[in-house]
């Protein structure tokens, strides 16, 4: 969850492109182009931040403390060369200034930053009782680790040599950045938590993610499990097992500009707004309309499809709730059983067959810890994996047998939207292709199918054009004690995702039903100060969720609807049309949730894109 960001070189105007427009313009300093990049990574979610800069006469100088980026003082290191600089996200000790990162070892001369969980750091610290420890966290064991490494008779006093002892004896998942006064490299292992690097004109960057550095430069290089790499003035050197390795470098096509508000008060509005785009990317250049057919560009062993007895899908908060929605139309579309399960709560349980079970990850990030254990527990079972997820060459790509990417450009606010919708648009598509390749779902079938989705950009921006109707409704109720979402079939799991994004960045206390159980219990709850919100769509059988909302209104509940166009439920307070797009209404009902959402938490002036005690990626389990 911590934000990792590292400079070595210089920067030049490059070619004249868009990225070398921005890196002419960029601060100089390697202080201010380190602390722009913790700028940057401010969306991941912290609680301090700190940098440590290096330069050949002034040495290696520290600065962190707990709090926002902007209160960090960067020191004035003239002469520095390399940087690295760190946001940090609670897991061990509390946000205090000592607990922030860098960390040092005992003479001051090494500089560790990590993201991740050091599992055995306490047999670790036992070990070194002759150090010094000067916080409650599991990174300081790494570079006190590092100063043994290099004193130990039998090492060479070389820092990469020394990163490649200690990672060796590191349990759990890290990524690492080390730094040594006197030594013009920064020095990189990576396991289990995520790491890029940046290759620019006579500079390298090193970041958890590429928004940390894109206005510098778009050509980037994704670490594997066990590689270690040395940045240096002269470029990269990586190594795997010891040995010298090639790693791709790849190219990142969305513009830096993607990254940036745009003119918005807050990314998630932005991204809210992003959607039809989006979605028009997840689906471009996939759909065969006229023929009822999806190109994903996957494949599967021959028979492996016709002979699947069970989709198992596992997923952690909104990617979970996507999956809640693929797993029925997996079942509508490509006659299979489908489960979704919890990542955290996985196992592959007793009498499932390996060979005829796939297990989908679907994960934003494709870094979040929980799912990366659920699919390893799923590979060691036997059974095939597949993931869908957003990011390019991220750990879960290398881990399953297959991939399908949604392709919805980056996300920067910490509650997810457009990737919720892209991650649905891309399982309804796999669901497409599978129930075809399965003789499950007819041609005509699959035509009206993508025709909804074909239609699906168009309807949330409809839905999107009503956003003041929606701001007029989030400031009526937005002083509510609580909120109920509620829906049937396909509209439980956006009623869950609703509840979760109001609770998520408003702190209001909201909760998502299948509506037939709000008679079960939850009208114990329902007051006129606890709105309900339903979703009144195709998909999710509407009549029968207007009487259980008539319920809730006949305990004085007020109740707004997102209702099919065409349709009229009169005794609603606020009713918003949605565009007909079959099977994906409650797709775009979800995006008035969102934005109800919003405009409930932003009267209340609290912050948006980095809501209280979450982070973006969830890389710890």
């Amino acid at each position: 969850m911590c934000g990792i960001i590292g400079y070595i070189g210089e920067i030049h105007a490059g070619d004249g492109g868009a990225a070398s427009d921005r890196a002419a313009d960029a601060p100089g300093s390697v202080g201010e182009i380190v602390h722009r990049g913790l700028k940057n990574l401010e969306y991941r979610g912290y609680d301090s931040a700190g940098v440590a800069l290096a330069g050949p006469t002034s040495g290696l100088t520290v600065a962190k403390r707990s709090g926002e980026v902007d209160a960090l003082s960067v020191p004035d290191v003239p002469d520095a060369t390399l940087g690295v600089g760190h946001t940090r996200w609670s897991t061990h000790g509390p946000p205090t200034d000592a607990n922030a990162h860098p960390h040092t070892d005992c003479a001051g001369d090494v500089a560790v930053v990590h993201n991740g969980i050091v599992e055995n750091y306490e047999a670790l610290k036992a070990e070194l009782s002759d150090h010094e420890f000067t916080s409650d966290t599991d990174t300081e064991v790494i570079p006190h680790l590092i100063e043994e490494a290099l004193a130990a008779d039998d090492g060479d006093d070389d820092l990469l040599a020394a990163v490649h002892r200690v990672e060796d004896r590191l349990e759990g998942s890290y990524a690492i950045c080390a730094v040594r006064e006197g030594d013009d490299r920064i020095v990189v292992a990576r396991r289990g938590s995520p790491i890029v690097l940046g290759r620019g004109e006579d500079a390298s960057f090193v970041a958890s993610d590429v928004t940390a550095f894109l206005e510098h430069t778009r050509d980037v290089t994704y670490l594997e499990d066990g590689d270690v790499a040395a940045l240096s003035p002269d470029g990269v050197e990586i190594f795997a097992d010891g040995e010298p390795v090639e790693r791709t470098i790849e190219t990142v096509t969305w513009e830096a500009d993607a990254a940036e508000k745009g003119g918005y008060e807050h990314y998630m509005r932005k991204e809210i707004h992003e959607q039809p785009s989006a979605l028009r990317q997840t689906l471009a250049g996939r759909l065969d309309v006229d023929g009822g057919d999806v190109d994903l560009d996957v494949s599967f062993p021959p028979g492996f499809l016709a002979d699947l007895e069970e989709i198992r899908i596992v997923a952690c908060g909104t990617s979970y709730y996507a999956g809640r929605y693929a797993a029925q139309l997996f079942e509508e579309l490509a006659g299979v059983r489908a489960t979704v399960e919890i990542a955290s709560e996985y196992e592959f349980g007793a009498g499932r067959t390996p060979d005829r079970t796939l297990v989908v990850a679907v994960t934003q990030s494709g870094e979040t810890a929980d799912t990366l254990g659920a699919i390893r527990r799923a590979n060691a079972a036997g059974a095939r994996t597949f993931a869908v997820t957003n990011t390019l060459g991220s750990t879960v790509t290398r881990e399953v047998d297959g991939t399908a990417f949604i392709r919805a450009g980056p996300e920067i606010g910490v509650a997810a939207t457009k990737t919720f919708a892209s991650q649905v648009a891309t399982l309804a598509m796999l669901a497409v292709a599978v129930g075809r390749d399965r003789g499950a779902l007819s041609a005509a079938d699959a035509r009206s199918v993508l025709k909804d989705l074909q239609g699906l950009p168009g309807a949330v921006q409809q839905v999107l054009d009503e956003e003041n109707q929606v701001r007029e409704a989030a400031r009526e109720y937005q002083d509510s004690e609580a909120f109920f979402f509620v829906g049937r079939a396909l509209g439980v799991p956006v009623a869950l995702e609703g509840a979760l994004k109001l609770k998520e960045i408003s702190y209001d206390h909201a909760e998502g039903f299948a509506a037939g159980e709000l008679k079960h219990g939850p009208l114990a709850l329902v007051t006129p100060d606890t709105p309900v919100l339903a979703v009144l769509t195709e998909g999710a059988r509407a009549d029968e969720t207007m009487n259980n909302v008539t319920e809730a209104q006949t305990r004085g509940a007020p109740a707004l609807g997102c209702v099919s166009a065409g349709e009229e439920y009169d005794t609603l307070d606020v009713s918003f049309d949605v565009p007909d797009v079959g099977i994906v209404e409650p797709l775009a009902a979800n995006v008035y949730l969102q934005l109800f959402a919003y405009h409930v938490a932003n009267e209340k002036g609290r912050a948006i894109d980095k809501p209280r005690n979450l982070a973006k990626s969830v890389t710890v389990e």
